[in-house]
């Protein structure tokens, strides 16, 4: 810490500023302090060369006294206390120093001393002479001899006036002169400061700064090379240092940052290419039927999106042993095996898992990886990659190819489904056309049959052509019952449902029976929520158009109405009423066979049907059940759906 304060910049700047402050301190001080002491130094030389004016005045007043011309004794007494005043004034004195050691206080106390021993002496003694020889005591020549020596004294005394003058003057000017000498050390000593100040700015200021703004400027710019040469323990150097290692932690999370951004990058484009061919083999395998175009199409997308080499598909059915080679996209060459040899695929299927199969290709042997097609339920066959030499796949890429074979192992099981249901509808298709056949036309063909019989049997006896006349009239009957009967068959097996439902095939129902009979049929339909499937459609508008024929063939009714409804819980119940004779007591007679068919559609649709004479008169036939969409799902229906 301490070694710190000694390099602190701050410290040296702050010393620096302190030190040109104190000279220039210093120097208005002495000033002060100088012009201080000298305040009087003017009026004291003034008052010192006062001083020699003063004695001349005193000599040539005791001059003209003694020779009685011009003065009077009032005359010389007053020049002399004008000399005295002027010697004793205060602004002369206080010029003096205290010390009776230094020369001019030495040199006033002389001439205080001389005024008082020497001059007053012969000012008094002048005027003693004078007064003698007015007397007639002495005559001029005393007087002549007294004024030479006083003149000799005289000059003398002048000449120490003189001398303390010029001391005067020259402690005046002592402090001017040592003004100046502190103003130019304190000026010199104040420029040296601030030479060394600017130096100290350039070299441990400037300089740095401008290499740290140097490397800040390229740091920012993303290149973090750049370092400060300034790392002193000062300021500026403990900030470089600190510079120093942020840009080498920067320039190691830079690449760090450098090579996640690859390696998010690889990810990305691994995802994407796992994306491309999951959408690619989604379009394919829905696009159409499976065809080995197809799988040759999903092949090629395998071996460019991941990277492998020629792919094969060979498929089995009911976990066979043997497998089909159904496609591949691998050129067999010239002279060499081809990839597998059918039958024996056991090498392939392995456990019924993914695993890599060594196949002997002279010096180097192929490796290709084996990847079961399997849903839950059925093992389909396997998918064989090639894998180049050198090459090994990543993990993601093989998930990504057993993804690829589970899709084409659910896309097998959709379509050996689709089959099964075209082929279960159509066997369902075939067993409702014989029911029909079987319980409208063949009943009647029977009948006919019969009516044969009895002709053949009446033309034997002998009066048997009356009897045979009214057999070929019922017989001429049957026929034209038959044919009615072949037409509603014909009727209804061309019937289609269309974009527009049940509710416009029973108008179009409506319409059709309107115009075969007299009967009035009205239509209430108000099954405004209720979804049927297509099947429950068909069933519903089969069952509707079995009643109403029943009504226009047997019921003698002029009005029937349809009301088809549901009720909270999802129910549909549809109503068929007449207004005309009723059901028979024994329905059960060979006109009455359309009843049993509504009873079975009923149990298809999962409900019942019921049939009933209204007290007023007339049928009533109603149909109750539960939609599918409606039902709860079974675990059954859920595994088999």
């Amino acid at each position: 810490m301490s070694h710190f304060l000694k390099r602190s910049l701050l410290l040296r700047l702050g010393l620096a500023l302190s030190t040109i402050t104190t000279l220039a301190f210093l120097g208005m001080l002495s000033s002060v302090f100088i012009a201080e002491t000298g305040k009087g130094d003017a009026s004291a030389i003034n008052q010192a060369g006062s001083l020699r004016m003063q004695s001349y005045r005193v000599a040539t007043a005791v001059l003209y006294y003694q020779n009685g011309a011009y003065g009077t004794y009032p005359q010389v007494q007053s020049a002399t206390d004008e000399f005295v005043s002027r010697l004793k004034d205060n602004r002369l004195v206080r010029a003096l120093p205290k010390s009776s050691d230094d020369p001019l206080r030495a040199t006033y106390d002389s001439v205080e001393s001389k005024w008082h021993s020497r001059i007053e002496p012969f000012v008094s003694e002048a005027k003693q002479l004078v007064d003698r020889y007015r007397l007639g005591e002495i005559g001029e020549e005393r007087i002549a001899t007294f004024q030479a020596f006083y003149l000799a004294n005289l000059a003398d005394f002048f000449n120490e006036v003189d001398y303390l003058v010029k001391l005067i003057e020259n402690a005046a000017e002592a402090k001017i002169e040592r003004l100046r000498i502190i103003q130019v050390v304190t000026l010199f000593l104040t420029l040296a400061v601030v030479f060394i100040t600017m130096h100290l700015m350039h070299t441990d200021v400037l300089i740095p700064l401008r290499d740290l703004l140097a490397a800040a400027e390229k740091a920012r710019h993303g290149d973090f090379s750049g370092r400060v040469s300034h790392t002193s323990n000062d300021e500026l150097g403990r900030l470089g240092n600190a510079f120093n290692v942020m840009s080498a932690d920067l320039s190691r999370k830079y690449a760090d940052l450098e090579a996640r951004v690859r390696e998010k990058t690889i990810d990305l484009e691994q995802s994407n290419r796992s994306l491309e061919l999951l959408y690619n083999t989604s379009v394919l395998l829905n696009a159409g039927p499976l065809t080995e175009s197809t799988y040759r199409l999903l092949l090629e997308d395998i071996r460019k999106l991941v990277g492998t080499g020629p792919g094969t598909i060979c498929l089995t059915k009911h976990n066979d042993i043997r497998a089909l080679k159904l496609a591949s996209t691998r050129t067999p060459e010239q002279g060499r095996r081809d990839l597998c040899n059918p039958p024996e695929c056991i090498n392939c299927f392995g456990a019924g898992t993914t695993h890599l199969i060594d196949v002997p290709r002279g010096r180097n042997n192929l490796r290709v990886i084996s990847i079961p097609i399997r849903d839950q339920n059925h093992y389909h066959g396997v998918l064989l990659i090639e894998i180049p030499p050198g090459k090994r796949l990543a993990d993601w890429q093989t998930r990504l190819i057993e993804t690829v074979a589970q899709n084409i192992a659910n896309a097998i099981t959709i379509a050996e489904r689709d089959t099964e249901s075209r082929r279960l509808a159509l066997l369902e298709e075939r067993s409702v056309i014989a029911r029909e056949l079987h319980d409208s036309l063949a009943q009647s063909l029977s009948y006919l049959k019969i009516q044969v019989s009895r002709i053949h049997a009446a033309l034997k006896k002998p009066d048997g052509k009356e009897s045979a006349q009214a057999v070929v009239e019922e017989l001429r009957e049957g026929l034209n019952s038959a044919y009615r009967q072949l037409r509603e068959l014909l009727t209804t097996f061309r019937l289609k449902m269309d974009g527009h439902g049940l509710s416009k095939a029973l108008e179009e129902t409506v319409r059709e029976f309107a115009i075969r009979s007299n009967v009035t049929v009205e239509l209430h339909d108000r099954l405004y929520s209720a979804q049927l499937t297509a099947n429950e459609e068909i069933h519903t508008l089969q069952l509707v158009r079995e009643a109403i024929g029943n009504v226009i063939k047997h019921a003698e009714a002029t009005h029937a109405a349809i009301t088809l409804d549901s009720n909270d819980e999802g129910y549909v119940t549809v109503v068929v009423e007449d207004d005309g004779q009723g059901i028979p007591p024994s329905p059960q007679r060979r006109q009455h066979y359309g009843l049993a068919i509504m009873e079975e559609r009923a149990q298809i649709l999962g409900g019942n049907v019921t049939i009933s004479t209204k007290s007023e008169g007339g049928t009533r036939v109603e149909l109750n059940f539960l939609p599918s969409t409606r039902r709860p799902v079974t675990k059954t229906e859920t595994e088999t759906g």
